[in-house]
């Protein structure tokens, strides 16, 4: 081969070798410099690193909204100007409008009203997304009475899972995933080794959340006697911990040391506080899915619906979104206290809420994406 051939295909090569490990470095995070917080004793390794580019994407992504100025409660009531008012009829019509233009700003910016009333008659039930919305009033305002040990003082609104959307961006269902081979091991696998965001891309089972967040299997990675003297658990509950614990991190966009102390994971007395916190938020999380997402299977249209037929669930992304509190811990509540305390219609039967013209949508609704909850990279 002629010498010039031959110094010609070396720099292709090379150039070639360069740009396939600039194409393979681009699917990992830059190092730069690292922001280290310190969140317990020295020398037990309880810290968190942050990267100074992901954490301003994070903050111009959690911007919180200007709030309307707030009304006076005197004046009539809503339910008694406007008809088929079920939910929060005792705000004055003043306060009332307010919190529905809120809303719109919130879930429906492009849709306006028509997202979810009839516009021709807004007394009417004709869309499902008005009678979701009745339901999901209602979970906020059970979040901000009832689950402050996770969510005060900054509380809870529309805004903190919808961010503009009509759909939440972080939901998940259920997934029954392929069909497991018969015989052999995989024939009791739990969904391992099938790689999937929501897991972080790891050979964890990819749903963790069905029996964690939906029911109340136990959540733990060891057991507290020896075998056979009464421990059950198993590898499964560990395989299923971990994979939940890893979607808490990239939730949160934190790591173990968030709640837990290194040297010791399952020690209560040496966790710190967020631990606590962290769990009345499993708890919450099972009470908004089973409560309030789980009974709206018959009223959300098959397109908003699973694989599995399911209704959309909530995960500790959906509000999350990457970083350690909702929006950075504002407090957006304060300025809507309709939205903290529970309203005196709030107690009627769930059903009557729900009866009319399920799985209608309103003109120009968005179609639900298959997503689970996912990374935030």
């Amino acid at each position: 081969m002629m010498p010039g051939l031959k110094l010609g295909l070396g720099i292709v090569g090379s150039v070639a070798a360069a740009l396939l490990g600039i194409a393979m470095l681009s699917n990992f995070e830059m190092p730069g410099r690292q922001i280290t917080v310190q969140r317990g004793f020295r020398g037990v390794a309880m810290e968190t690193n942050y990267n100074p580019v992901q954490l301003a994407k994070y903050v111009a992504e959690n911007k919180v909204p200007a709030s309307l100025p707030q009304l006076p409660a005197t004046g009539p009531k809503a339910g008694q100007v406007y008809k088929n008012v079920l939910v929060l009829g005792e705000l004055s019509v003043g306060q009332f409008t307010r919190l529905m233009v809120s809303i719109t700003n919130w879930v429906s910016p492009k849709q306006g009203c028509a997202y979810c009333h009839n516009t021709n008659n807004m007394a009417e039930d004709t869309y499902y997304t008005k009678i979701v919305a009745r339901r999901m009033l209602q979970m906020t305002q059970n979040i901000n009475a009832n689950w402050a040990p996770h969510v005060a003082p900054a509380g809870v609104t529309c805004y903190t899972c919808h961010r503009g959307n009509n759909v939440p961006n972080y939901i998940w269902w259920k997934d029954e995933g392929p069909t497991p081979n018969k015989g052999g091991a995989l024939e009791v696998s739990m969904g391992q080794n099938r790689a999937s965001t929501s897991v972080g891309n790891s050979s964890l089972p990819y749903d963790p959340f069905t029996p964690m967040l939906e029911g109340d299997y136990p959540i733990r990675q060891q057991g507290e006697t020896a075998l056979p003297n009464g421990n059950r658990h198993s590898i499964k509950e560990t395989e299923w911990t971990y994979a939940l614990m890893i979607h808490f991190a990239q939730s949160l966009g934190v790591n173990c040391t968030y709640c837990h102390n290194s040297r010791a994971f399952g020690d209560w007395s040496q966790s710190a506080p967020q631990r606590v916190t962290a769990w009345h938020g499993i708890r919450m999380v099972r009470d908004i899915n089973l409560e309030y997402m789980d009974p709206l299977q018959g009223v959300f249209p098959v397109s908003r619906l699973g694989t599995s037929g399911d209704s959309p669930k909530v995960a500790c992304a959906t509000c999350h979104q990457g970083v350690f509190k909702p929006l950075y811990g504002v407090n957006m509540v304060d300025a809507f206290p309709e939205l903290k305390v529970v309203g005196q219609q709030a107690g009627l039967v769930q059903t009557s809420l729900m009866v009319v013209n399920p799985g209608v949508y309103p003109a120009g609704a968005q179609a639900t994406p298959r997503m689970k909850p996912t990374p935030i990279n």
